[in-house]
């Protein structure tokens, strides 16, 4: 085998979530450390970024959870990293693990998986469907709060073996970075949505499900009107519901019965988030079910922006409470709302110091270059 290090990672879409932008940047990463750097996925967004030069894209289905699909990706799979002389494989979700658990079987390469989330299970079969991503020879957890999951959880299937530990994820920092917009820009976007800035600006970024807590955070800005009377915010929920028709009419519907429609914009789409959060006044993460590590805390904190989160998950981890941003009790919308009125009522000089804490904290335990640097470490322990 070769002796330079020659890493596959494999991922269903290449989106913009947590483990998509992760594995993005990991990928160009690795070839700035001498490393050949692969990613096996279905498509997405991002691949259109992808720099050729430094990753060789390869599209499979991976994304298919069809057992015929497994099976085919799985001789693919070992085709490519025969071909290719692949060192380690990589996983980042269950149906393309349990490929890629055979591929490094049969070709006896080193399997490592990241644990994303919390993978909800109701039943055995779904248990044992979800443990593929602590079968591998290195188990990456995203957060403490993921590694105490994995423990509680799936102890059974877990090899003393095999290494287990937590590698914060992290953002690009010089992206997430309050000095690199442009006024103009700003007031393009904030005329694109319709707010001025005559009013603080409270933004709620997600996709539009119920568990990232948008009935929640509007029941939350009704109760923030009866204290401060109406007009004294606009506030924007960001994000597609893709394809939960149902979910986005019935949230839009409680804005109109709490009459806040001419305070609330609904915005499905921002190619540009560090501008959203840079024309924000205020950015909320109201999750009733935990985060596995909470991407938007990190990003507003980067951002200088204060953020105010549930109380649950990764957010404990990510947020300094009431130095960097603030925790509120999750699934209650009186405690999100006072929190919201607390940072409405800030002034300048503590809310420019939680923005300075919150981008330090960053720089310190979330940026993208750490995570890099830990997941390139403990790929050459792993051959080693």
């Amino acid at each position: 085998m070769s002796s330079k290090l020659k890493v596959m990672q494999v991922i269903p879409k290449l989106g913009y979530g947590g483990a998509e932008t992760g594995c993005y940047d990991l990928a160009h990463y690795l070839p700035e450390n001498n490393c050949s750097s692969y990613i096996v996925t279905s498509g997405g967004e991002l691949t259109k970024f992808v720099d050729h030069k430094k990753v060789k894209l390869i599209k499979l289905p991976v994304q298919s959870k069809n057992l015929i699909l497994i099976l085919f990706n799985t001789i693919a799979l070992i085709f490519i990293i025969l071909f290719c002389n692949i060192s380690i494989v990589h996983a980042r979700s269950r149906a393309p693990a349990w490929a890629c658990l055979i591929a490094t079987k049969f070709t006896r390469r080193k399997f490592v998986t990241t644990f994303h989330g919390t993978y909800n299970f109701k039943n055995p079969i779904k248990k044992f469907y979800n443990s593929i991503m602590v079968r591998s020879n290195l188990i990456i957890a995203g957060s403490n709060f993921i590694f105490s999951h994995i423990k509680n959880n799936y102890s059974n299937y877990l090899n003393l073996k095999k290494k287990f530990l937590v590698i914060f994820r992290g953002i690009n920092v010089d992206y997430f970075d309050p000095s690199t917009t442009i006024e103009t820009e700003e007031n393009e976007l904030l005329s694109n949505w319709g707010v001025t800035r005559d009013k603080k600006l409270i933004l709620m970024p997600g996709r539009l499900t119920a568990w990232k807590g948008q009935e929640l955070f509007i029941e939350a800005l009704n109760l923030v009107n009866k204290n401060l009377g109406h007009q004294t915010y606009n506030a924007v929920i960001l994000g597609s519901d893709q394809g939960r028709d149902v979910y986005s009419k019935k949230i839009k519907r409680l804005a109109e019965q709490y009459r806040l429609i001419p305070q609330i914009k609904f915005v499905e789409h921002c190619k540009n988030m560090p501008l959203a959060y840079k024309v924000s006044s205020l950015v909320v993460s109201a999750s009733i079910e935990p985060e596995a590590f909470g991407r938007v805390a990190i990003e507003a904190q980067s951002m200088e922006k204060p953020i105010i989160a549930s109380d649950i998950g990764g957010s404990n981890e990510t947020i300094r409470n009431n130095v960097s941003g603030f925790l509120f009790e999750s699934n209650n919308a009186q405690s999100l709302s006072k929190k919201i009125i607390e940072v409405l009522n800030l002034d300048e000089s503590r809310l420019k110091l939680i923005g300075i804490e919150g981008r330090k904290n960053v720089i310190k335990k979330f940026n993208v270059e750490k995570m890099c640097f830990s997941t390139y470490s403990e790929y050459k322990k792993l051959l080693n």
